[in-house]
């Protein structure tokens, strides 16, 4: 069945509003969902269409340009959203070529069909800016990010308004409002559960952060932080508050944002168990690794809970988000449709951004200002929660006054958090940084205790210790990213029971460890590395104080030690700030001048009027304020019709490559969905989601190599097939992986 080009362009249009009314851009937002498609109205397109209707050929003639031309006189750069509906978002100069272009005798057909078949559209043309009067006399970086939110509500309208369509249903399909009363009371009374009968000094501290939050939670929407110490429930504790402020305030969602897919979907889990039900879905998991069911091995469809999953990830449209910050923040400064149709529900929401120490330097300086301008301009109260809390406020996106005028308030969840620190304190560091010891050295005195875990700052590191310790005890694991994330989970698994149990063991990891995995050790070794990184190693010892004589944290430099290239500078001068007779490492005054002495090194607010010499985070700031965001989402102009993508927003810089890793005990559906893909069949897409816990991101330059190369299948794109060594004993869920004899420094 045929959909009337007025039926969508009206529904696109009222859907458009509804969404950019919560930050007052809902008249604007109808004009351009009105418009979007009015290119659609010319006799060529109309042909065109009649001609490949029924095959899966595109009709492939331009539209979006007509629409942005009309608009533009009273949109201005609003226009650049109907402009970038299907492709996306570009820039100014592209709508300045686009206005360039006269209209001619076919446009004027094209604009009369229009006129006939959304009469009301002439009235949108009346003369009057659209323009919202609070957008007068904003500055750049405003503008371009109320482009953002605007470009998000047209095309989340225009594409539930379409999907809708091709499911047969009468309109699209949008989540009542949330219930924030019942989902406090079911928040609260499961935690009740979940904490009854465990009275211990651990249990009065997380106790006291929890109230802290709740407390909290009643003041004015703004930004908020929560310093507390690892191991003393900040998940429920964030969770709570953003819960209570969302009751408290009328906000529409929580959205949770966490650093690594391993605390995605651990917290995630917690999440559900604290808010869903029994035939009500409450918590949506949005990460690259999360798999929505469409079919199962039966061939039966998706059931109630997959469906939801899967069409609420599209666009947010659940009452409670858990995503990662690469996914937030590339949506946040991306360009493309897909990308940036969720960022509208971002409005009127909380955002919690866990484990915030983990954001990239680099990027600070937009991501910082991205979230003023949120909380500023979009009603959008933010919590920043770390047991390592960053001073963001030496940065100047932070430091200086405001569009109203006034300076950022941060408010702190817990007044006083030293005094938090002081008394949760459970472990001793000793320093080992002169003489350096070798790896042998390590593996030798680690090898003789019962329990330990050992991280370093490379899997390259990481191979070698962990084959050094298995060599002596059958009791050691490995962890680090050239294991598949399926079998990461199952010796997560392994290694949780047999704490638990207390049977002897000895871990091996790189970084991904430390932050949100929920295990205790009575001593951990730690690599030299950033001071954050060294604290949060720190709470995989006696986290939860089961240790009576308390943990300890030993800090070796390695002699032959790899490091990533930017670890250099904050290993340096976490030694400097801290070191064998410095201040403790939770000190917070001393942290705080830490990170003051790292910004400055790394340059970050440097003012140069050369370019060339512009931090990364400078130049996107320069290219949002000019708002090009082809510049900002793929990198400056570099020549020869090339980008610079070092110079774009990117949260992860490693070019990797995805390796499917075909797992004897699932051989057959993993050949299944290999197949799938190479003949790009309509399944091809749930193939890959299906394949997502079996993928080993490897590094490009790794896999270009002629002796590992020839180890790799080409499935399609750049997914390949791994055909080399994988080390993994499934009985035991002991093994470290991809094999490889190269380096590596990515966790």
């Amino acid at each position: 069945m045929r959909h009337g080009l007025a039926d969508h362009c009206r529904s696109t249009a009222w859907w458009a509003a509804r969404f950019a009314d919560s930050f007052g851009a809902g008249e604007l937002a109808y004009a351009v969902g009105l418009f979007h498609d009015a290119g659609k109205a010319s006799c060529e397109w109309q042909d065109r269409l009649a001609l490949v209707d029924g095959t899966r050929a595109r009709v492939g003639i331009p539209h979006k340009e007509f629409g942005s031309r009309l608009l533009a006189p009273v949109a201005g750069a609003a226009a650049l959203t109907v402009l970038g509906h299907h492709g996306g978002l570009t820039n100014v100069s592209r709508m300045r070529d686009v206005l360039r272009s006269p209209m001619d005798v076919a446009d004027a057909q094209t604009a009369e069909r229009f006129w006939r078949a959304v009469p009301e559209a002439t009235a949108v043309l009346s003369g009057r800016s659209l323009l919202p009067s609070a957008w007068d006399g904003e500055d750049a970086w405003v503008r371009e990010m109320r482009v953002r939110m605007l470009f998000s509500a047209l095309v989340d309208a225009d594409h539930l308004d379409t999907a809708a369509h091709r499911a047969g249903l009468a309109g699209p399909q949008v989540a009542a409002p949330t219930d924030m009363d019942g989902l406090v009371a079911l928040f609260e009374a499961r935690r009740h559960e979940r904490i009854s009968g465990k009275a211990t000094e651990i249990g009065g501290l997380r106790s006291e952060v929890y109230q802290a939050a709740v407390a909290a939670a009643g003041r004015e929407p703004g930004i908020f932080r929560l310093a507390a110490p690892t191991g003393l429930g900040k998940t429920l504790a964030q969770a709570g508050f953003g819960l209570h402020h969302a009751r408290a305030h009328g906000k529409s969602r929580v959205v949770i944002a966490v650093p690594f897919i391993t605390i995605t979907e651990q917290n995630a889990a917690v999440y559900r168990e604290m808010l869903d039900t029994e035939g009500r879905s409450v918590v949506l998991e949005h990460h690259s690794g999360v798999r929505f069911r469409e079919h199962d091995e039966d061939g039966r469809s998706e059931d109630a809970a997959d469906r939801w999953a899967r069409l609420a990830a599209e666009n947010w449209d659940a009452p409670f988000v858990v995503t990662t910050t690469v996914q937030l923040f590339e949506s946040l400064f991306g360009r493309k449709p897909t990308q940036v149709r969720k960022l509208h529900r971002l409005a009127n929401a909380v955002l919690i951004l866990d484990e915030v120490q983990a954001l990239p330097a680099r990027l600070l300086l937009p991501i910082l200002d991205g979230l003023r301008v949120l909380t500023e301009q979009f009603n959008t109260t933010v919590l920043l929660t770390s047991a390592t809390q960053p001073d963001f406020e030496s940065l100047s996106v932070w430091n200086e006054a405001g569009r109203s005028g006034a300076r950022l308030n941060i408010r702190e969840v817990i007044s006083e958090p030293q005094s938090l620190f002081t008394r949760a304190r459970r472990v001793r560091y000793e320093w080992r940084l002169d003489p350096k010891p070798t790896w042998q050295e390590v593996a030798d005195e680690v090898g003789g205790l019962g329990q330990a875990l050992v991280v370093v700052n490379s899997i390259a590191d990481a191979g070698e210790l962990y084959r050094l310790l298995a060599d002596r005890r059958a009791d050691v694991w490995h962890l680090s990213t050239m294991m598949c994330p399926q079998h990461r989970r199952g010796a997560l698994e392994r290694i949780t029971e047999r704490i638990r149990t207390g049977q002897p063991i000895i871990v091996v990891s790189t970084p991904l460890i430390e932050a949100g995995v929920d295990l205790s050790f009575p001593v951990v070794w730690r690599a030299i590395a950033p001071a954050d990184s060294l604290q949060q190693a720190g709470g995989r010892a006696n986290r939860g104080g089961e240790y009576p004589d308390g943990g300890l944290v030993v800090i070796f430099d390695p002699a032959g030690g790899r490091a990533p290239a930017d670890y250099a500078t904050p290993s340096e001068l976490a030694v400097s700030c801290f070191g064998p007779a410095g201040p403790d490492l939770d000190d917070q005054d001393a942290l705080a001048g830490y990170y003051r002495q790292l910004y400055d090194r790394l340059g970050l607010d440097n003012q140069t009027v050369n370019r060339s010499k512009e931090t990364v985070g400078q130049t996107i700031q320069n290219n949002r304020a000019k708002m090009d965001y082809l510049a900002v989402a793929d990198g400056p102009e570099a020549g020869s019709g090339h980008r610079d993508p070092k110079r774009a927003f990117r949260m992860i810089t490693d070019d990797t490559v995805p390796i499917v890793v075909v797992d004897d005990q699932h051989q057959h559906r993993i050949e299944s969905w290999l197949a799938e893909l190479a003949a790009g069949t309509v399944a091809a897409a749930a193939a890959l989601r299906e394949l997502q816990p079996w993928i080993v991101q490897l590094r490009r330059s790794t896999a270009a190599r002629p002796e590992i190369a020839g180890l790799i299948d080409n499935v399609v794109g750049d997914l390949g097939r791994w055909k080399g060594t994988y080390d993994w004993n499934p009985s035991t869920c002991r093994g470290s992986g991809i094999v490889t004899t190269m380096p590596e420094t990515v966790f």
